[in-house]
């Protein structure tokens, strides 16, 4: 089984940074996307940002310009760094992984997720 853990969520003012960490553990083979995803009250589950094995990123376009993620693979932990927080940013952040757990199998996990407030 593989664990995904995130930390660093909080209440930050607008205009303010977070950084979000997403720790991988378990039976670990390879990594192949980490994602974040948004879970505001009373809205869809959103991607946030993806990163692949290869470096190839995805970003939502409210977040691009603002928001950067990347990968520590010899931790099996990627990060979000979130700058420029508006309030339409809060919300629980979730990490997602397709995690190889063998060459030959792979599955989709997920955290508990990271509250994030920005209010003044």
């Amino acid at each position: 089984q593989v664990q995904l853990v995130e930390s660093g969520g909080g209440l930050v003012q607008p205009g303010g940074s977070l950084r979000l960490s997403c720790a991988a553990s378990g039976r670990i083979f390879s990594i192949n996307i980490m994602r974040w995803y948004r879970q505001a009250p009373g809205k869809q589950r959103e991607l946030v940002a993806g990163l692949s094995s290869d470096g190839s990123t995805d970003y939502a376009d409210s977040v691009k310009g603002r928001f950067t993620i990347s990968r520590d693979n010899a931790k099996n932990t990627a990060y979000l760094q979130m700058n420029s927080l508006k309030a339409e940013d809060a919300g629980v952040y979730l990490c997602n992984a397709n995690v190889w757990s063998t060459q030959y199998r792979s599955g989709d996990y997920w955290g508990q997720g990271t509250p994030v407030t920005v209010s003044e």
